[in-house]
């Protein structure tokens, strides 16, 4: 296969799926896996079951999509947003215990997991919380210390660093950024942006440029191995399908994680 021009922006695209739970149905998964390249396939404890995670992981199979895991905290009923007072070693073990139950269906379908993903409250904590993003490189290097960890600056990303294990950074193209470039509470206003054209201009710049605007409008340095989309949202779907289009036309490659990864390991 031809290498790509390291000269050539190449991003991931990832966005988390598998959030259907029994009779209850969240996302129009079909139609974004067409869009994506990677997968965040939620493990049971914010969302998901054993049928959609045995589906999730076929379908992506299918469509040649990476798969990762989306670990949480046990909040089905928050949908993973709350805050939990967990012990470290709770969130080690909740961590590995997820990974181990995706894995048998990556197994079955013939892949593996390529990365691992913190879910919502847990995802926002492990920035800035040093034992919580040491509890879960403690889950990860028991699993498999070669997965890819998608992470925002911060805690996670300094002992990621420190203990050798693999990383990419990802941007979120549709929530707001604080100055320190932590992401908005999803409990404030403006935390969550919906308007198209302001998201996919946020977005093209996230990658060509290395730079998101806070929400008090100054521009931060940002590094974007991974594009996050969503597919929940009656125009989610072609939102994704236009920042897909416009990364296409600005010069950037979509790519899966691993070969993003490469690219920038080479071009270093």
């Amino acid at each position: 296969m031809r290498k790509r021009s390291l000269t050539v922006p190449v991003v991931d695209l990832v966005a988390d799926l598998g959030e259907s739970f029994g009779a209850y149905t969240m996302g129009n998964d079909a139609a974004l896996l067409n869009l994506l390249t990677s997968a965040n396939v939620a493990c049971g404890f914010h969302a998901g079951d054993p049928r959609v995670m045995d589906a999730t992981v076929r379908a992506c199979v299918e469509r040649g999509v990476g798969v990762g895991a989306h670990p949480s905290f046990p909040d089905l009923v928050g949908f993973g947003r709350r805050a939990m007072d967990l012990t470290p070693d709770e969130v080690r073990t909740d961590v590995l215990y997820q990974i181990g139950a995706l894995s048998g269906f990556t197994r079955a379908h013939g892949t593996r997991i390529n990365h691992l993903a913190p879910h919502g409250r847990l995802g926002n904590l492990v920035v800035v919380r040093r034992d919580y993003a040491e509890a879960v490189a403690d889950a990860v290097e028991a699993f498999d210390p070669s997965l890819v960890i998608l992470m925002q600056e911060g805690e996670m990303a300094a002992v990621a660093q420190e203990r050798g294990l693999r990383m990419a950074m990802v941007g979120i193209a549709d929530r707001a950024y604080e100055d320190d470039g932590t992401l908005v509470s999803r409990s404030e206003p403006g935390a969550v942006l919906h308007d198209p054209d302001e998201v996919t201009r946020r977005t093209v710049r996230m990658v060509t440029e290395g730079v998101i605007t806070s929400r008090y409008g100054t521009d931060l340095p940002v590094r974007t191995d991974c594009v996050q989309l969503h597919g929940d949202g009656p125009a989610a779907l072609e939102l994704a399908r236009r920042i897909r289009g416009e990364l296409l036309a600005a010069g950037v490659g979509v790519a899966p994680l691993n070969e993003v990864l490469d690219a920038r390991a080479q071009a270093a």
